[in-house]
């Protein structure tokens, strides 16, 4: 195989995010296994999701802030996600009501937005990507995803009280220190690479998880984040299942000693992922859960995010980090690319990565 360039990795990076999330979408937050394949087989290629969500607990959030409550608020309706707060209050409907075989999810859109702002400044500059995403969100019909985290409703209700958008991301909650605060780290990750000093990594990726999750539990995630990806995206040949082994042993996950397990008793992912770690967003459990499936597929992209999508949960965010983890150590032609072509912004998403890599590689 030729030796890959740093323009291969970071494609493959890029690709991966979207491809992993999209891959998830229609059996997101799906916690009863059974159900999923009841309702969809084995994912194993794009499909929509379906009206009827099992698992859904999207009735019992709150309309006007993070987490549950109340759905008399109109953050949601008024100031985010306007003409989709009459689904919330419909028992087990779909957290991606109305999207199609391929759609990425709100978060990797919103990557997307930080992606062109990065593009149009040929850099990084955190007050470009708040002014346009306090646009994109604020906007009607600028998407079609009907549920938004958690931190994008606390941000959304500071910002209607007048709060300046860099003093906008809520205070720390239950689930703030989620998966889904990680997905749009790797663009700042990659783009501050090309420096050739982690600390400007670091500062960099803190910045940007900063202006919306405050979360002294998610930046320690968030740096393993970043040292993985430079050292897969610098290194001639990195070898990712050592690494990622490494690095879940450094966050007490035994990931090496747990693989080692399976493979001896011909076990199942699921026996990780839903029995030693939850499926569910906390990031002590799901970033664990992607080093573990990174490692276990390390030359496998398909294989792995198939792994990750029938494990149910957050497999959205987990599969976007994961996604970018695999691309970025295994290129973007490891991407099967039925699935690229398959993405419905596919044509969008290839100008945005190809300008990306041209600017920042």
């Amino acid at each position: 195989m030729p030796t890959l360039t740093a323009a291969d990795r970071v494609r493959g990076a890029l690709w991966g995010l979207f491809v992993g999330d999209a891959l998830a979408m229609p059996v997101h937050w799906y916690y009863d296994v059974a159900a999923l394949h009841r309702d969809f087989g084995t994912i194993r290629d794009y499909q929509a999701p379906k009206d009827f969500h099992p698992s859904s607990i999207m009735s019992l959030a709150s309309t006007a802030r993070a987490g549950r409550g109340s759905q008399e608020g109109e953050v949601v309706g008024g100031v985010i996600l306007k003409g989709k707060k009459q689904y919330w209050g419909r028992p087990n409907t779909h957290y991606h009501r109305g999207m199609q075989a391929g759609d990425n999810t709100l978060n990797l859109l919103c990557v997307r937005v930080l992606i062109r702002a990065m593009n149009a400044a040929g850099c990084y500059d955190p007050a470009d990507f708040l002014r346009d995403y306090v646009a994109f969100m604020t906007a009607p019909d600028s998407h079609n995803d009907t549920y938004a985290e958690s931190y994008h409703r606390d941000f959304f209700a500071n910002y209607a009280r007048g709060l300046p958008t860099e003093r906008c991301a809520g205070a720390e909650g239950h689930d703030t220190a989620s998966i889904g605060g990680l997905v749009a780290l790797p663009p700042v990750i990659l783009a501050a690479l090309r420096l050739g000093d982690r600390a400007a990594v670091e500062a960099a990726l803190l910045t940007q998880l900063r202006l919306t999750h405050r979360s002294q539990k998610l930046e320690r995630y968030a740096r393993a984040l970043g040292e993985l990806l430079a050292r897969l995206v610098q290194a001639s040949e990195p070898h990712v299942g050592p690494l990622a082994c490494t690095l879940a042993e450094r966050l007490g996950f035994p990931a090496a000693a747990v693989i080692a397990q399976v493979e001896r008793k011909r076990g199942s992912d699921l026996d990780v992922i839903g029995g030693r770690l939850s499926p569910a967003c906390y990031i002590d459990q799901s970033f664990p859960a992607v080093l573990y499936l990174a490692a276990r597929y390390p030359d496998d992209f398909e294989a792995a995010l198939i792994a990750n999508a029938n494990a149910g949960g957050d497999n959205c965010h987990r599969g976007a980090v994961l996604g970018a983890i695999l691309g970025a150590a295994l290129g973007d032609g490891a991407i099967p690319k039925r699935w690229i072509h398959g993405l419905r912004a596919r044509a969008e998403l290839e100008e945005e990565i190809e300008t990306f890599i041209a600017r920042f590689v």
